[in-house]
């Protein structure tokens, strides 16, 4: 990468702050910029401006990830549900940005990574653990974002960002690395370009990622090559992992119950608790998240053997279902982000599908769980004794057609 030869000023930004909209036009005023880089990518942008296109709702339903569409959309709602207390609409400073500079025929650069890719890589880079944390955390953001003062401009001082980067990190490593480590090397590389083409640029990035990308244009050679940052990461293959141990140990524990001798009553009542556990705990998720009885009558009688299957989930039947009943259309992304309230959100008809599905399979997940924890005292047998004479039977019986 050639030496740098332009002046760059940085502004740090809150994105709910009607102090930052103000330090945005007077910079702008002040420094008279050749061009004024913001940290949008094209999809935010044209969001920003009204322009965007609404996915189809057959692309959400096909794609199945639901729960990560779910956290992008309570991400976007926590953001806007403190702006609205502060009075200020999210990306407020950015708008006003790309205001100025049009009114003063300034060229505005988007610097950062497309948001699609930015989910992406943050989703799938996580481990299992951090994303139970996430999703806690959300639902605790959600209950108490209502009733909790927040000092925005606190939030800008360094000091305080620095902190907040830190717990973020110890919260979610992985995380971290995907929504402020990669997108500071994004924002740098483009910067960089920026500062060799142009004499005065101003940045608008937001506070916590001023002093991530100021180290990284110091020391150029630590930037991360953007075909590394654009790449997707493969999600870790847990789910299918444990899908498969799920349907291994199910067969397991059927064949050590018909070779151990306790009876084909018992064997039976396994059998009838693995689909009245998973078909309750399915159905009850669904109608926790509103979902129409027969979206839960479908994750009932699915959720047994999509328990068994990796490749399918009980939450895709009963979104499908869902969708067809409350008969969603690409206008209601636009109604999900501009909802005010979670309660606003839930009449959204897109937001409950996407609801049902998260909620079922977790209904799903939390059946297998529980069936085998408790199965063995529901049985009221024991399950060394079964297991070690199911396995002793089985392999005696092996053995025995085998000729001598």
């Amino acid at each position: 990468m050639q030496a740098v030869t332009g002046t760059l000023r940085i502004v740090g930004t809150a994105h709910v702050s009607a102090k930052s909209v103000e330090e945005v036009r007077s910079a702008i005023e002040e420094f008279s910029p050749e061009i004024v880089a913001i940290e949008l990518d094209p999809a935010r942008y044209a969001a920003l401006k009204k322009q965007a296109r609404d996915p189809s709702v057959k692309d959400v339903l096909e794609a199945k990830n639901f729960t990560q569409l779910l956290v992008q959309w309570i991400l976007a709602y926590l953001q806007r549900r403190i702006g609205l207390d502060m009075g200020v609409e999210p990306g407020a400073e950015m708008k006003a940005a790309i205001e100025e500079a049009e009114k003063r025929n300034i060229p505005v650069a988007l610097i950062d990574r497309d948001i699609g890719i930015t989910l992406r890589r943050f989703w799938n880079s996580l481990s299992f653990f951090e994303k139970l944390k996430l999703l806690y955390a959300l639902v605790l953001s959600l209950a108490t974002v209502d009733s909790e003062e927040i000092d925005v401009e606190e939030l800008k001082k360094e000091d305080v960002v620095s902190m907040a980067m830190k717990e973020f990190r110890k919260f979610s490593p992985n995380g971290a690395r995907a929504l402020i480590d990669e997108r500071d090397s994004y924002l740098a590389h483009n910067l960089a370009i920026l500062k060799e083409r142009h004499t005065r640029i101003l940045a608008v990035l937001g506070a916590g990622h001023v002093a991530g990308v100021e180290k990284l244009l110091a020391s150029p050679g630590e930037i991360l090559s953007k075909q590394e940052l654009d790449a997707d990461i493969r999600s870790r293959p847990w789910g299918k992992i444990f899908g498969a141990g799920v349907t291994a140990l199910f067969i397991l524990l059927l064949l050590a119950i018909a070779f151990s001798g306790v009876g084909m009553e018992v064997l039976f009542s396994a059998l009838v608790y693995w689909v009245l556990l998973h078909g309750i705990l399915t159905a009850a998720f669904t109608l926790a998240a509103r979902g129409h009885p027969l979206s839960a009558l479908t994750g009932f009688g699915v959720s047994w053997f999509t328990a068994l299957n990796p490749l399918i989930a009980a939450g895709w039947f009963a979104a499908i279902v869902e969708a067809k009943i409350r008969k969603p259309t690409p206008a209601d992304f636009r109604r999900v982000f501009e909802a005010e309230s979670f309660s606003a959100m839930m009449k959204v008809p897109l937001f409950r599908v996407v609801l049902v599905a998260a909620l079922a399979n977790l209904g799903s997940t939390l059946g297998t769980i529980l069936y085998f924890i408790f199965i063995f005292p529901i049985l009221g047998i024991d399950p060394t004794v079964l297991i070690s004479q199911g396995f002793s039977n089985m392999w005696n019986g092996i053995t025995g057609l085998i000729p001598g």
